[in-house]
């Protein structure tokens, strides 16, 4: 049985974002934290402002669609249909930079906007989008090495920032060729997920707040990937 306890309650009075609770009643610990999340969900509606680079790619629309799901007030736009200046003026609090065909070199300005705003925002590379992140931070990228088209591995992780309360193995999906290789990688990029045979499938930076995922957690061959773009936003 849920506990309970008294806390100041069930009228709920609404003033703009806010929700207000009056008269003290007995109400359960469920109640409170749906009411909890709630106002989590408004207070990400309102605050969040992202900046999706879409490579060119069909899975960008589902990590559009995904993290408007979550809350977020999501801006698209292809990978040549922005410049640095243009995506500074929106002020974005988050940058996701997407999967796409092809290598970095590829991915138009994605790799500029990686740099530009590497020490100002929460930035997620997922799929292209990680590959980019290692290549823009002086690392390489290199043959995977199984192709993974559409297939699941399960992988392991550090259970930190995007992957706090995500069981560890989990299951992923990907669609890669390519990969990070790890002889290459920055000092200033830790490997935070592996597969069970020491394939890169996510970077971190240890100071900026930046991730990338080789895997697609957009992907409905990943159960748990709502849950790691829910974390994205709380970074």
């Amino acid at each position: 049985m849920a506990d309970k306890k008294k806390f100041s309650k069930f009228n709920i009075r609404r003033q703009g974002n806010l929700i207000t609770l009056v008269d003290e009643v007995e109400a359960s610990e469920d109640l409170k934290k749906i009411l909890e999340r709630e106002t989590h969900e408004r207070h990400l509606s309102v605050i969040n402002r992202m900046l999706i680079i879409d490579n060119f790619d069909s899975f960008t629309y589902n990590l559009v669609q995904g993290f408007r799901s979550l809350g977020a007030k999501v801006n698209v736009y292809r990978n040549n249909a922005i410049d640095i200046e243009s995506a500074k003026e929106l002020q974005p609090s988050h940058l996701v930079v997407s999967p796409g065909p092809g290598r970095p070199a590829d991915a138009g300005i994605s790799m500029d906007l990686i740099k530009a705003f590497a020490s100002e925002i929460p930035i997620l590379g997922v799929c292209l989008g990680h590959q980019c992140i290692v290549e823009a931070l002086g690392g390489e990228i290199t043959y995977a090495k199984q192709l993974m088209h559409g297939k699941t591995s399960v992988i392991e992780h550090d259970q930190k920032s995007i992957f706090t309360n995500l069981k560890s193995p989990m299951v992923a999906g990907r669609y890669h060729s390519l990969a990070a290789d790890e002889t290459t990688l920055p000092a200033e990029l830790e490997i935070s997920a592996t597969t069970t045979d020491n394939e890169i499938m996510a970077v971190r930076h240890t100071t900026y707040s930046i991730e990338g995922v080789q895997f697609h957690p957009e992907s409905v061959l990943t159960p748990d990937g709502e849950h790691l773009m829910s974390n994205f936003l709380k970074i």
